[in-house]
């Protein structure tokens, strides 16, 4: 007679439940550096100095990564990759709801002409001098062609799924946005009085705001660039900007059509000598971002104004800390030694970028309005 054995057999947790358990203590940490650097963007001397919330996540971020993050990278490693990847996505798709397809009517074909002239300038020659001159790796120059002409960190994050940066190369590119962006909230405003006082050109408050609004890195820069000559200035710069924002879709599918059919010896050359076939750029097919075409999708959503204020106000306060939660990610994962060893040569190209956006870009504004008035 056989006796029956019975083992106890252990409980086995559901998948969804243990994927939660993995991710939940880097959600915890990003999100507690995004609420930080939230509330530290409420401070008044920083916002009109045009340091976003966005900014003050990337830079707490750093400060824990390269500090105490080490001890805790095991635990919380795979929240932090999810934050700086997927939250980041679903940031950029409801990005979309700050703006409206009325908003191109505000500026006019003149001003989206405006824009789409300084994105595609600034983005070539980012390319062309970050590798032919400045000796850069593309996808550097790329990420940092990428902040200078579309807006700022925001697009630096957004490019960096398609062009498949490294953590250092983005927060090399991130770092040249926040410098020569804040350089220009200062820059801007002595530009204008000067050009006021000793008449050099005929240059009203809303051409000044088309003006902020087309070459300016990010939006919080702008809106402080603009508010430093008058209400009605920091109108017209917001309203150009988001403009040149909404460009950020089409440009990421621009860009990946480029790169998937770029030649295997650039895609080695892109990849800066790296062995890691991980690192190279798409080949073989068109890989479609579809987290950009989300966010025009949001955008039409948003100009039919079918959706209550006050749930699109909550919805947009949401993407902040989406978008901070993203911008920590990023800082977490980022060795200062990465960025030293890039050394001085993004910053030079940057530099280059910086004195393009505000001559040339200027260039631009007074061609294309006398052009098309």
């Amino acid at each position: 007679m056989h006796t029956a054995t019975l083992t106890a057999q252990p409980m086995r947790t559901p998948a969804g439940m243990q994927r939660v358990r993995q991710l939940a203590p880097g959600l915890a940490l990003t999100g507690v550096l995004a609420f930080a650097s939230i509330q530290l963007g409420r401070i008044g001397w920083l916002q009109s100095n045009g340091i976003s919330a966005l900014t003050l996540a990337i830079v707490l971020g750093m400060v824990v990564g390269n500090t105490v993050y080490p001890r805790l990278g095991a635990v919380a490693g795979a929240g932090v990759t999810f934050s700086k990847a997927n939250l980041l996505r679903l940031g950029i798709i409801l990005y979309g709801l700050r703006l409206t397809f009325q908003d191109i009517g505000n500026v006019g074909w003149t001003g989206v002409a405006i824009d789409a002239t300084v994105l595609c300038s600034t983005f070539g020659l980012a390319c062309f001098l970050g590798t032919r001159v400045f000796g850069l790796d593309r996808k550097t120059a790329m990420l940092i062609g990428a902040g200078s002409s579309i807006c700022g960190a925001a697009a630096v994050m957004a490019a960096e799924p398609v062009v498949r940066g490294r953590a250092e190369q983005v927060m090399v590119a991130v770092a040249t946005v926040v410098v020569f962006g804040t350089l220009a909230i200062f820059l801007y405003p002595v530009l204008y009085h000067l050009i006021a006082q000793y008449r050099l050109f005929d240059l009203s408050p809303t051409a000044y705001g088309v003006f902020a609004g087309s070459t300016i890195h990010e939006v919080a820069q702008v809106v402080a660039a603009g508010r430093a000559v008058s209400e009605q200035a920091a109108n017209t710069a917001v309203i150009a900007k988001m403009v040149r924002v909404m460009m950020l879709a089409p440009f990421l599918i621009i860009l990946s059509a480029y790169l998937s059919r770029s030649s295997a010896k650039e895609a080695d050359a892109d990849a800066a000598g790296s062995a890691d076939e991980g690192n190279a750029s798409p080949r073989g097919g068109i890989v479609i971002p579809w987290f950009a075409l989300g966010f025009v999708a949001v955008a039409g959503l948003n100009s039919l104004a079918l959706l209550p204020h006050a749930v699109v106000t909550q919805v947009i306060d949401i993407d902040t800390v989406l978008l901070a939660m993203a911008m920590a990610g990023l800082g977490l994962t980022t060795h200062v030694s990465a960025i030293r060893k890039a050394g001085i040569k993004p910053l030079a190209l940057a530099a280059v970028l910086f004195v393009w956006l505000v001559c040339g870009g200027f260039a631009i504004n007074a061609g294309i309005t006398a052009l098309l008035n």
